[in-house]
């Protein structure tokens, strides 16, 4: 029983660990580790992936070198040509105000799910999206941080 219990405990904690050391992934670390494929890529797109930034024309591996690995993968189809789109998701968490003054008026508890959490609610949206066409970006978005 005991050892069945560290079975899994080990497990949760080797796939916990997994997560947060991919999560962490950066272009400087890619490119470290995958030298072969960064030394392949034009000096212009070298530089930019080093910086984490992407440009129209560049390759798969090249934005891969510099974003990393999607979220989400979207086949599609554009002006008679098949397309795969990249959709890279980022959470925003908004700070929460419980209905407190609405229980008072009324004078009885409402019902809201997120009162009593001990975690605040956090909203994904797509924060970088980039569409390939042949192989190459043919458009890309990102929401910038004011």
């Amino acid at each position: 029983m005991k050892r069945r219990f560290f079975l899994r405990a080990s497990r949760l904690a080797v796939a916990a660990g997994t997560l947060i050391v991919t999560a962490c992934s950066t272009p400087q670390t890619r490119i470290s580790e995958h030298r072969d494929l960064y030394q392949s890529l034009s000096h212009r797109d070298q530089a930019l992936v080093s910086q984490g930034q992407i440009r129209i024309g560049m390759s798969r591996t090249a934005v891969w070198l510099a974003w990393g690995s999607p979220d989400r993968k979207i086949a599609g189809n554009m002006g008679g040509g098949l397309t795969e789109t990249w959709v890279y998701v980022y959470y925003a968490t908004y700070p929460y105000y419980p209905f407190a003054p609405l229980d008072e008026y009324f004078g009885a508890p409402l019902y809201d799910p997120f009162s009593y959490s001990w975690f605040p609610p956090s909203l994904p949206y797509p924060g970088k999206v980039v569409t390939f066409a042949h192989g190459r970006v043919a458009s890309f978005q990102y929401v910038m941080s004011r």
